[in-house]
């Protein structure tokens, strides 16, 4: 969305148009985004999601149910969102509520994923500790021989996916001399609130 241009009241089309400039131009996936979680200590988590699916109901993405960010929001149904595109020099953010995808949703996806990956959700047990890398290549061969003689293989009943649901989205555009231009949106009751903010 041009920040000379008109403006519109929808974040989703400030992210749609971001986004499909920042596929063009990233050399990494622009689908990547760093995930805050709350830990049951208090404490805030981070690491890199592929968010493989955006609209107005929110942002998608997909992992084991056993990984510390899962148990995070398992527990604890909020998270954070961050996309940083280095080429548009633009970031956007996204604060809100968490919720598990449906399993049709999680089954869609997870059949679209090449066969490597989706032995390898079975072969690991995200964030678990393991001995060394013979025993995750074990674990994978284990999993390719369970489904060898399979043309599909099931998603497993341990991995699926979650939505954010936004309550707040911002957008960061960077400029010269650093007045960047900054743009909040709060969800009201069937709308959005737009405000400018100072850098």
């Amino acid at each position: 969305m041009s920040t000379d241009g008109a403006f519109s009241a929808d974040p989703w089309l400030w992210f749609r148009d971001s986004f499909a400039r920042a596929g063009r131009s990233e050399t990494f996936d622009a689908s990547r985004a760093a995930l805050a979680t709350v830990g049951a200590d208090g404490r805030p988590s981070v690491r890199f999601v592929l968010v493989k699916h955006a609209d107005e109901r929110g942002f998608v993405f997909f992992t084991n149910f056993d990984s510390t960010k899962a148990r995070d929001l398992l527990a604890r149904p909020h998270a954070a969102l961050a996309f940083h595109w280095a080429t548009i020099s633009e970031q956007v953010r996204a604060e809100g509520s968490v919720e598990r995808v449906t399993d049709q949703e999680a089954d869609a996806y997870f059949g679209s994923r090449p066969r490597g990956s989706q032995l390898a959700a079975w072969a690991s047990r995200q964030s678990a500790e393991i001995a060394d890398r013979a025993a995750l290549q074990a674990q994978y061969e284990a999993a390719r021989q369970r489904f060898a003689d399979q043309a599909s293989v099931a998603r497993p009943p341990f991995w699926g996916g979650f939505r954010l649901q936004p309550v707040r989205i911002e957008f960061w555009h960077g400029r010269d001399d650093r007045l960047h231009d900054r743009w909040s949106f709060e969800r009201n009751v069937g709308s959005w609130r737009m405000r400018r903010l100072q850098p």
